[in-house]
């Protein structure tokens, strides 16, 4: 006869606001186990009696049928003696300890919500807030663990008897689902001016031609029609905004296909849970102002019930983050103010968000997606350290693109973007979010890894925290370390990093690198013949400027000023920036003088090359690599601009490819880092020339190539450091 027994389980991951304890107890009562469920700050914890075939039964299901939301990382079981329980409950949470607990990252609108949204039947029809344990917001709400509605910014709001019903229902979807709430008892929109019914309000506004702010789940967005050409154009000047594409939101799947080239990858990318803009070949129809010149457009569907809402009597929409160019998106309704002279009427709703979480953003490679910005969707759901770090550590990431990084155990919290560390509103955006995830992870860190850049105010920030050990990680180090973690591997192997900005020790500019790294060291093998950058940040916004220092570095006639200044020394600092050398090769093709926003030119010419273009133009590799020789070759050469900057991209790729191969002997993998990389033609040439040569190449894939993923890597190389 079978035995009876009990264990104590504890369950770890992302398992709590994912509807774990309402799976954990309909499981139970399915095997006709006794016991309990409960959450607290390390996860959730069990009670099981039984049969010993149940209660074996019950113990694998936990990882195997867990719901579509959770994220289960493991399962710890003890034998208990048994006390008899017959029934099965869920516990009220215990409150104290430090938590252990993940937290899940918001979730698109499941299919279950959206039929009830769009069933006259239903008391929650046409009702924008509804959500279930399946979907919904998450981190956006939460100030604390455990997970439950008091430590949410749905505290304020008392369930009405309906609601409350289906919440203790052990039968319901909405069985212990925080956000649960309804017309009755939840949120409420309202819109302004004029009031009026919000949803049909704020159509008939953007038909008008308005910029409308509409409050979503990380912040505020700025809205207007994507095919209304004067209402985009009026967006970009309100916002300081001259050429980085907007975003545009459409109804569905079919809607998408209609604007861009949408294959299975970014299909299934699309009509993900994290619902991330993609960025597609455009093929449709919108205003010249929504992406002007590009020959791509930033996809994504509606990830809430009040764009589904909205979208079904709008048709596509741009959505950009509600701010002025460079600030952080705005999330507090107290701060509405700025916005003042941007937007024309608000959509707005009494819910706070507690966590300012910007749209994260993905380009397919290769059939796979690629990260170019990690935020809402995923984060705060941790990245997996394959040596877990014996001490609590802090990354605080670079400059641009900023993301900080948290580290105890096997877990990286990699914050959601912060953005470009270059004003106040950023900083304290910074320094806000570190203390919710310290508080939200129990991560108190005594190891504190910062970029070498001495400016830079992630740095400062660093230096200024009291009773830390400081750890400065070199920018590119960084890079490889990043892209190496990201794969699970310790190295060493030949780390190629190109980007646009790196704090040398040597005092110089570094970006185009090719380093031998690990976890723990790195060491500068080669790397791109460094120029001077005429006028130094100047240099940057003007691609002129390095396209006349490279024609100066041919001995052929450039602009006189310019060779002056770079000939002095004068604020003409050198550097090995591979993301200079694309801005030359754009000037001089006339794709981009000066520039609007990070990267302009590199992607402009990116976009302009022609894809078909198999030939490509030589540089010498010798210590270094001549990117001077690619500019000649591009000067020579009488053929179309789009062949002349495909061959450039093509040249690039095999310059990395021999010098890789000159070092073959140290390693015979390849980690490819850095913004430079997001550059999908350079990126599937280069891994194209490297795999035909024999290598082993790594590629990110749960954190940014680009300068986003800088923390992570640095907490890298704090987890292997010896005290």
């Amino acid at each position: 006869m079978d035995q009876r027994v009990r264990v104590a389980i504890r369950v770890g991951g992302v398992v709590q606001g994912v509807g774990f304890r309402p799976f954990v107890h309909g499981l139970a009562r399915r095997l006709d186990v006794g016991g309990f469920v409960g959450n607290d700050v390390h996860g959730v914890f069990i009670e099981a009696e039984g049969l010993s075939w149940q209660v074996k039964a019950f113990a694998e299901a936990l990882r195997e049928q867990a719901p579509p939301l959770a994220v289960v990382e493991d399962v710890e079981t003890r034998e208990i003696p048994p006390i008899g329980d017959a029934g099965f409950v869920i516990v009220t949470s215990p409150t104290g300890g430090a938590a252990d607990t993940l937290v899940s990252a918001d979730s698109a609108t499941c299919a279950d919500c959206l039929r009830e949204l769009r069933d006259p039947g239903d008391r929650r029809f046409r009702y924008p807030f509804v959500n279930c344990t399946n979907c919904g917001p998450r981190f956006t709400i939460v100030q604390g663990v455990p997970y439950d509605r008091p430590l949410t910014t749905m505290a304020a709001f008392a369930m009405c008897a309906g609601c409350k019903q289906e919440y203790e229902d052990p039968a319901d979807r909405r069985f212990h689902a925080q956000p649960v709430c309804c017309p009755a008892c939840g949120p409420a929109l309202r819109f302004e001016p004029g009031g009026g019914e919000p949803i049909a309000s704020t159509a008939e506004a953007l038909r008008a031609g308005k910029v409308v702010a509409i409050k979503g789940l990380g912040g505020y967005h700025l809205a207007v029609g994507a095919r209304h050409e004067e209402a985009a154009r009026r967006l970009r000047q309100r916002k300081h905004r001259e050429d980085k594409p907007f975003a545009v939101m459409v109804a569905d799947l079919a809607e998408a296909r209609e604007l861009a080239e949408v294959d299975d990858v970014a299909a299934r990318t699309l009509e993900s849970r994290r619902r991330p803009i993609v960025l597609l070949p455009r093929k449709g129809d919108l205003a010249d102002a929504v992406a002007p010149g590009n020959r791509r457009i930033g996809l994504m569907l509606p990830y809430t019930p009040l764009h589904h809402l909205l979208l079904e009597q709008t048709g596509p929409i741009v959505l950009t983050s509600a701010n002025v160019s460079d600030e952080p998106i705005v999330h507090r309704d107290e701060d509405l103010g700025r916005l003042a002279g941007i937007a024309d009427a608000f959509l707005t709703h009494d819910r706070p968000i507690h966590v300012r979480t910007d749209d994260s953003v993905v380009r397919i490679s290769r059939g796979e997606a690629q990260l170019q910005r990690r935020s809402r969707g995923y984060a705060p759901e941790p990245v997996t350290l394959r040596r877990p770090a014996k001490r609590h550590l802090l990354g605080c990431g670079a400059e641009l693109k900023n993301t900080f990084c948290l580290a105890k155990g096997h877990h990286a919290f990699v914050s959601h973007h912060i953005g470009d560390l270059e004003n106040y509103e950023t900083l304290k955006s910074f320094t806000e979010g570190i203390a919710h995830f310290e508080r939200l992870f129990a991560v108190d860190p005594v190891l504190v890894a910062h970029d070498l850049h001495p400016d830079y105010l992630s740095t400062k920030y660093a230096q200024d925290r009291e009773d830390v050990e400081l750890l400065g990680v070199q920018h590119h180090h960084a890079h490889i370390a990043a892209c190496l973690a990201d794969n699970g591997e310790d190295g060493p192997v030949l780390g190629v990093a190109f980007d646009g900005t790196g704090f040398g020790p040597d005092g110089t500019i570094w970006g185009g690198e090719f380093l031998l790294a690990d976890l723990t060291s790195y060491r500068r093998l080669s790397h791109l013949r460094p120029v001077a950058m005429p006028g130094g940040v100047q240099a940057i916004r003007q691609p002129w400027r390095m396209a006349a220092s490279y024609v100066d570095e041919l001995g052929r006639p450039a602009r006189e000023d310019i060779v002056k200044l770079k000939r002095s020394g004068i604020n003409s600092p050198l550097t090995s920036s591979a993301g200079r050398l694309f801005d030359a090769a754009a000037a001089l093709l006339g794709v981009r003088d000066t520039i609007t926003y990070e990267g302009q030119a590199a992607i402009e010419l990116e976009q302009l090359a022609d894809p078909a273009e198999q030939t490509a133009y030589r540089a010498r590799v010798d210590d270094v690599v001549h990117g001077e020789d690619l500019i000649a070759a591009l000067l020579d050469d009488p053929d179309t601009k789009p062949r002349r900057a495909a061959r450039f991209h093509n040249g690039v790729a095999d310059a990395i490819a021999r010098t890789c191969d000159r070092f073959r002997d140290h390693s015979s993998t390849v980690a490819l880092s850095g913004g430079v990389f997001q550059n999908v033609l350079l990126l599937n040439r280069t891994l194209e020339a490297l795999e035909e040569i024999g290598f082993r190449v790594l590629t990110h894939r749960r954190v940014p190539t680009n300068d986003g993923g800088i923390s992570f890597g640095q907490v890298a190389v704090a987890s292997r450091a010896t005290r």
